[in-house]
């Protein structure tokens, strides 16, 4: 039986074209996705087959080819562009004497390394575990029978059955965890719908630069690096700009073409940031040759997690690479449709702002309020959420404050203060004695 070896970088890459050539973006893309794994590629074979193989998937003349390879170059691994069943993985490395790991092992060593906060890292292994279950038998072939005679029979199951049963009762308890982790998560979402805060989402393509727009746009430290799946775990942060309400931005893990299923399933709290979003920031590389392929790609995964609804920005970044001039686009009705920046010089990035400010200013309404003395808790909460835009002592030590907000927001405010909304509050007028917000940023179309 051959002993899977317990580690190895030197891989051959495998990637086939059914019913048509592979292309050599595809090529470059899995070459990164190895190199983010940790792995050496040291040679590439593809090849076309009308369907796959049902022994080997590449069929038995290229699985030949690949042994031969791997002998050659001294590979200790073969990494296969596809999702394999447990069946024909076992049958290569029978066949070729070297580990396999098909795409959907490979995306998952990638996100075991980067995961970071403890839900993601349970969320990984989750789909690990589910990964693995299928395709234990090809461990433990040589145990895969109860053996018989005085003195070999077994506890009454074989090792294949008690690691199964080993399995199952680690998944269970995964599960259980991130059901408690998701329901703590669903009352942090629930506390932000009481006070009303626009949500909005940075999704698309791997490597196009989402986490480098986050923290252009926090100044949060949010990790950064050229590389696939940079970022997996959802990081979340509140951001004010004038003339709108105060948003949550929250930066999510990047999509990928043929992003194995279990995986969208496994990495529901990053993708429910997505889903719950009012407006999705579509970064996408202005460099990339492939950019609209990617684009249709990111937006199948928002189709399937049923984020497609949701009104979305396109961001075409890293225009320092087309030495392309800043500038915005619009739709016929003049609806602001996309914005050309770089997040990584900041070219661009005002237009941006004025962007959200144009598509968020239109929820947030001046009012004005009276405050007694006894209500400095209320006034003490519009400032810690930077809703004031003035404010003036009245008398009997009271204060006139002028707020800009949301209307539902400030109801709520209101109820929980004690305050009457509708003897207190009046919509905001222009009177003397207040400072006014500076004007709202122009945009010019591009």
């Amino acid at each position: 039986m051959f002993e899977r070896p317990e580690s190895g970088e030197r891989a051959i890459l495998v990637r086939l074209g059914l019913g048509r050539p592979v292309t050599a973006d595809e090529l470059v893309e899995f070459d990164a996705l190895a190199r983010s794994a940790g792995a050496v590629p040291v040679e590439s074979i593809s090849g076309s087959r009308r369907v796959p193989d049902s022994r080997y998937f590449v069929g038995s003349g290229k699985a030949a080819e690949i042994r031969d390879r791997a002998v050659a170059t001294d590979a200790e691994l073969v990494l296969v562009d596809h999702a394999l069943s447990p069946s024909q993985e076992r049958n290569l490395e029978r066949l070729i004497g070297r580990r396999v790991l098909d795409r959907t092992g490979l995306i998952l060593d990638i996100f075991a390394q980067r995961a970071r906060s403890a839900e993601g890292q349970l969320e990984v292994e989750l789909a690990q575990l589910r990964h693995l279950s299928t395709r234990l038998v090809r461990g433990w072939t040589h145990l895969e029978r109860q053996k018989g005679g005085i003195g070999l029979r077994g506890p009454g199951e074989t090792q294949l059955e008690t690691d199964r049963r080993l399995l199952g009762r680690r998944i269970r308890t995964l599960s259980e965890r991130l059901e408690k982790l998701a329901r703590q998560r669903e009352t942090g979402r629930a506390v932000r719908k009481r006070v009303p805060v626009p949500a909005v989402a940075l999704v698309g393509y791997t490597n196009a630069g989402k986490s480098t727009l986050f923290r252009a746009l926090t100044g949060s430290a949010a990790y950064v690096a050229d590389q696939l799946f940079a970022t997996l775990d959802p990081t979340v942060r509140r951001v004010r700009l004038p003339h709108t309400p105060e948003l949550v931005i929250a930066d999510t893990v990047g999509f990928v073409r043929d992003l194995p299923h279990e995986l969208v399933a496994a990495f529901r709290s990053t993708l429910l940031e997505a889903r719950d979003a009012d407006l999705l920031l579509h970064v996408v590389d202005a460099a990339d040759p492939e950019r609209e392929l990617r684009v249709a790609q990111v937006d199948t995964v928002l189709a399937e997690i049923g984020a497609d609804a949701i009104p979305q920005l396109r961001i075409y970044n890293k225009i320092d690479r087309l030495e392309r001039p800043p500038g915005i686009t619009r739709d016929a009705a003049g609806k602001l449709t996309a914005v050309w920046l770089s997040a990584a010089t900041g070219a661009g990035l005002p237009l941006l702002q004025a962007g959200l400010q144009e598509i968020f200013g239109r929820l947030a309404t001046r009012f004005e309020i009276a405050l007694g003395p006894a209500q400095g808790r209320l006034r003490a909460r519009l400032h810690e959420l930077g809703l004031v835009r003035a404010e003036q002592p009245a008398g009997s030590g009271g204060w006139q404050i002028r707020v800009e907000t949301p209307r539902e927001q400030l109801e709520q405010l209101c109820r929980e203060a004690g305050v009457d909304f509708g003897h207190d509050v009046a919509p905001c007028l222009p009177e003397e004695g207040f400072v006014e917000s500076p004007p709202e940023a122009a945009i010019s179309a591009a």
